[in-house]
């Protein structure tokens, strides 16, 4: 065998031998590569706790965290509201110290709430807020300062009613400017409205009118105000089947003033005379008068439009009548046998005041139903009213439940104006500030029934005595005492406990006045309303040197 051959022998019985062995292990190979991916057994650990790291004490007594600091942080309020926090904290502290008989101290504190609001720069944005609670503030200290708060509160006897702004225009007449009728005849077209709207030379001129300075202030005054009852006037018109657009016809009757009285001696929201109110429900007496309610008279003014539209059968007829009655409007159309408003206004068959009527009505409805072409989209408008009832078994006082509420008369006067006396009689449905019901319940249970129409309740400040509320309320301090249950005058009282106070006053008045209203606009005889606020130092009231009673009238438009 050559050396070649036996190489290639010995080659091949190797690589036998390699593959018996390798065949012979094929079981165990698997196994031993899939284990080879397992982790091993771990071996037990022994561990040891070790003590933590002492701290050392008051580390970061003289830090803040960053992150603390600024959560602890509370954010500061925008300057608006800072200024009306700070100016309610001050009216508070003035209407305690008024409460006290401090006035001095009032005068001051109601001085600090009007310096806070009247000192903010100009251009600080949301102004108008500003405005807006100088004019509650200036209005609120202004009762207090009218009538005083506590006994020695004169008591208002009389109704001072407030002039119809149709008086002072009701037979004027104001140029046309050609340059509207395009302007409203668009409008017109473009405007939803229950109520029919016309273009024509009477109604272009009431709408320039109503562009001038006066006629402006005229306008923005009553649209204003009309926020207080718009709520209540809408629902009713609704509920009666009368056109919403007819809420304007008591803007040009009153400028939505409750107390509101014309030359023709109409009074009321809605403007009724004597026997028309009698007719639709609106009662009077000695002592309350219905064509003064709001809502009352509201209710029936939507039923005499809705009955006058039966009988006309057109809305600009029905409310010709409504100014000057329906027999008037009647006879005119027999006359020319026209049953239309504006033949009857051309032939001159109606009385004057009838012919300006509809067309101011006309007019200010389309104003009003476009108020960004009249730059009127900024005026806001007055806050609701809101009140709760009660049903008053016995005559009360208003003083009384002036005291219950913490409020002044007036304001309680203003809720029900249709009350012509300081006490409100039997059976009369009084309206209280919203939310005070419960007071004034309980403030009603501490007296006896027969004396709810003299007697007054006192709230307790820090540090009154028996001795002192008597003289306040100029009542023997015994009498105190004793319809307290009180062993001695000296008797320690709490603060917020009540007390009731054995008082009368002196029979008032039945007459009612009308306020004369002079060249200026000012009452002759009394005080009446201010203009609302403007911010600027020069038309601060100086309430520190003259009584706030003597305020610019406002109320006549």
């Amino acid at each position: 065998m050559t050396a070649s051959h036996r190489s290639a022998s010995l080659l091949t019985v190797t690589f036998v031998s390699i593959a018996l062995f390798l065949y012979g292990c094929a079981p165990s190979r698997p196994q031993a590569f899939r284990l080879s991916f397992l982790p091993a057994t771990p071996e037990p650990v022994a561990y040891a706790l070790e003590e933590p790291p002492s701290i050392e004490s008051g580390l970061y007594a003289n830090e803040s965290p960053e992150l603390l600091a600024h959560a602890l942080t509370t954010p500061r309020p925008p300057e608006v509201d800072g200024r009306i926090v700070r100016a309610d904290e001050h009216f508070e502290a003035g209407k305690r110290l008024y409460q006290q008989g401090d006035g001095a101290g009032a005068r001051r504190e109601f001085d600090l709430a009007m310096d806070i609001l009247l000192s903010a720069p100009e251009n600080l944005p949301d102004r108008q807020r500003l405005e807006r609670k100088l004019d509650q503030i200036t209005d609120s200290i202004y009762r207090y300062d009218l009538e005083g708060l506590g006994a020695s509160a004169a008591q208002q006897s009389e109704v001072v009613y407030d002039q119809s702004p149709l008086d002072s225009i009701r037979e004027m007449t104001f140029p046309t400017d050609p340059n509207l009728r395009p302007k409203v005849k668009e409008e017109i077209d473009a405007t939803l409205s229950q109520l029919p709207l016309q273009e024509n030379d009477a109604v272009l001129s009431y709408i320039h009118f109503f562009s001038t300075v006066r006629g402006r202030k005229t306008l923005i005054a009553g649209l204003r105000r009309a926020g207080r009852y718009r709520p209540l006037i809408q629902r009713i018109l609704d509920e009666e089947g009368v056109p919403q657009e007819l809420i304007y016809l008591a803007q040009i009757e009153s400028g939505f003033l409750p107390r509101a009285r014309s030359y023709k001696q109409a009074v009321g929201m809605w403007q009724f005379v004597q026997f028309r109110g009698r007719e639709y429900g609106l009662n009077q007496s000695p002592s309350t008068d219905d064509r003064l309610d709001p809502e009352k008279a509201t209710r029936a003014a939507a039923r005499h439009l809705h009955d006058l539209y039966a009988l006309f059968g057109d809305w600009y007829l029905a409310m010709a009548a409504y100014n000057c009655g329906p027999g008037c409007v009647e006879r005119a159309v027999e006359r020319t046998g026209f049953a239309d408003f504006w033949e009857l206004r051309n032939r001159r068959v109606l009385p004057r005041d009838t012919d300006n009527y509809v067309p101011l009505i006309l007019a200010l409805t389309i104003m009003a139903k476009n108020p960004k072409d009249y730059d009127l989209g900024a005026i806001e408008a007055d806050q609701p009213v809101e009140y709760d009832s009660l049903d008053l078994d016995n005559p009360t006082n208003l003083a009384l439940i002036a005291d219950a509420t913490d409020r002044p008369v007036l304001e309680i006067q203003d809720l029900n104006p249709a009350l012509l006396k300081p006490v409100a009689p039997a059976g009369y449905r009084l309206r209280v500030p919203k939310g005070t019901s419960p007071e004034v319940l309980a403030a009603l249970d501490l007296i006896p029934a027969s004396h709810r129409a003299s007697w007054r309740i006192h709230r307790v400040t820090n540090g009154e005595t028996l001795a002192q509320i008597a003289r306040r309320y100029a009542t023997p301090a015994a009498s105190l005492s004793a319809v307290n249950q009180r062993a001695a005058v000296a008797d320690t009282l709490e603060a917020g406990e009540l007390l009731v106070v054995p008082v009368s006053y002196p029979a008032s008045r039945a007459s009612v006045s009308h306020a004369a209203v002079a060249p200026h606009g000012k009452a002759s005889h009394r005080a009446v309303r201010p203009h609302r606020a403007v911010l600027t130092a020069s038309s601060r009231p100086s309430y520190k040197t003259a009584s706030l009673a003597a305020k610019p009238a406002s109320r006549s438009n």
